[in-house]
């Protein structure tokens, strides 16, 4: 049998043209295939064949993973019973037993031949695709071959793609035999070999459409910054000029408008609005809600966002039929985007400003004429009051610089207090959860000082939540969430 397995090994590489290695694991998983049906439960089965001799042996396997990572014990082992067997053993490791061989006749054989031909298919796909990502080509043309369960199979030379039915664009009906465009989403390497994926809704879609229509962005004349789409409705891009003579929005467009339009043809009507690109996120921001006109802009970095400020008769075309403009330009720009009229604006300022103002006469200890003047010089936290350049608030006219130093000094304080009692707070979190097993005063800390201050909120918690948060493994988050959960059971 060891003299047969060799030569059919031999045989078949040369019929086949392909490796003998290739041809060794094929033979190898046709035989682990046929051993793991005397299992009832699933299995994991190994088959090693020796390259010289021909002679093989078989093992069932079983992975070591956590009671977390646990699915199935007919292939995995906990790690506490695997050490009872290999003390050095880890997660990860295998522990093996010895399986009586199968025969391996001309079943195993014919078994074998189909497996390496998968092989091969598999093989010969891969270096077609490798070929086809080589040449850069994003943007595909192809025939729909078939219809599949309303996906669509797109022939594109020796390359299918699968047009997946929500990457196309909604109400949009192809057939067997059209021919279409798409942009080249990504690749998925699963169990049937690698496959194409492809898109009509992708926003990089209409960049590669624009990038074949205007010749001027090939040559690097104009970029294409960003799109948004609102697929076969309406769709935003950001252009800029790198040359000073070029009119972007204009060149975009084309004589005639011939150059959106074959554009929009192709995305089944959807209207284009092409907007100047800036550095400036404000004023990138008022050139994305076009066609609306936007009275003011406050920016906020920290939560990178804006409220963008509008007259009562540019609402509407501000946020757009379901909101469609100000979501698109929200995605165009990257910012969170808050559209309100003069009035609700004044409310929201008069807001904010009333709480500023009752900060500063409660931490600072001070009356509403000196709170007054700092927020009307834009004084908004006490941060603000206690580091800003001295010489800044000594510009204040209404300020000496005995009073500007004694507000300095009072607000450093507060910051002060808030931080001894905020650090207080976290000690005595801390102390109760430390009366759980297996909680040490580090990690405690490190989970107050990040919300978790009782053993109920860490009760709450999914593990996967509390190994991100404490940098901590799977089973010691396991382990700390079930101490904090035993009261639930008790109860129980």
């Amino acid at each position: 049998m060891s003299r047969e397995m060799l030569m059919l090994a031999d045989a078949l590489a040369r019929e086949k043209n392909v490796d003998k290695e290739v041809v060794f694991e094929a033979l190898e998983q046709a035989l682990a295939s046929a051993t793991k049906k005397r299992f009832k439960e699933e299995s994991d089965v190994r088959v090693a064949i020796d390259r010289e001799t021909g002679d093989y042996e078989s093992f069932r396997r079983w992975l070591v993973v956590t009671e977390a990572e646990l699915e199935s014990e007919g292939y995995q082992i906990l790690l506490v019973d695997a050490q009872d067997k290999i003390p050095d053993i880890e997660i990860g490791d295998y522990i093996e037993e010895p399986l009586e061989n199968v025969e391996f006749g001309r079943i195993g054989a014919q078994a074998a031949k189909q497996v390496i031909l998968q092989k091969i298919r598999d093989a010969e796909r891969e270096q077609i695709i490798s070929d086809f990502l080589a040449r850069k080509e994003h943007l595909v043309n192809g025939v729909v071959k078939r219809i599949d369960r309303g996906n669509a199979i797109i022939e594109s030379g020796r390359v299918e793609g699968f047009l997946h039915r929500d990457q196309m664009i909604p109400r949009e009906n192809l057939r067997v035999g059209d021919r279409v465009r798409a942009y080249l989403l990504r690749i998925d390497r699963g169990n049937r070999g690698p496959q194409v994926v492809l898109s009509r809704t992708a926003p990089e879609f209409i960049m590669k459409l624009f990038e074949l229509e205007v010749p001027e962005i090939e040559e690097g004349l104009l970029e294409i910054k960003a799109a948004a789409r609102d697929p076969g409705l309406r769709a935003k891009i950001a252009v800029v000029s790198h040359d000073p003579r070029i009119d972007p929005i204009g060149t975009c467009i084309g004589l005639r408008g011939s150059r959106v339009t074959s554009v929009t043809n192709e995305l089944a009507g959807e209207r284009v609005d092409i907007i100047h690109w800036s550095a400036d996120p404000a004023q990138y921001v008022i050139n994305a809600l076009a066609p609306a006109e936007v009275s003011s802009i406050v920016v906020d970095e920290d939560t990178h966002s804006m409220d963008v400020v509008v007259d009562e008769e540019q609402l509407a075309m501000a946020i757009g039929r379901g909101g469609q403009n100000v979501r698109l330009a929200s995605e165009l720009t990257g910012w969170e985007l808050n559209i309100m009229s003069r009035e609700a604006a004044e409310e929201k300022q008069s807001s904010e400003s009333q709480k500023t103002l009752q900060l500063f006469i409660e931490k600072l200890d001070v009356d509403e004429e000196v709170a007054q003047i700092l927020v009307d010089e834009g004084f908004s936290t006490l941060e603000e009051v206690a580091y800003v350049p001295l010489n800044e608030m000594l510009e204040i006219e209404a300020f000496d610089e005995a009073l500007v130093n004694e507000l300095r000094n009072r607000a450093r304080n507060a910051l002060l207090t808030a931080a001894i009692v905020g650090e207080e707070q976290v000690e005595a979190s801390a102390g109760d959860l430390l009366s759980l097993d297996g909680m040490d005063a580090e990690t405690a800390r490190l989970l107050a000082s990040k919300g978790v201050h009782t053993t109920e909120d860490l009760a709450e918690l999914a593990v996967d939540e509390l190994t991100e948060m404490a940098a901590m493994d799977a089973e010691r988050a396991k382990q700390l969430i079930m101490a904090a959960r035993a009261p639930w059971f008790a109860q129980g």
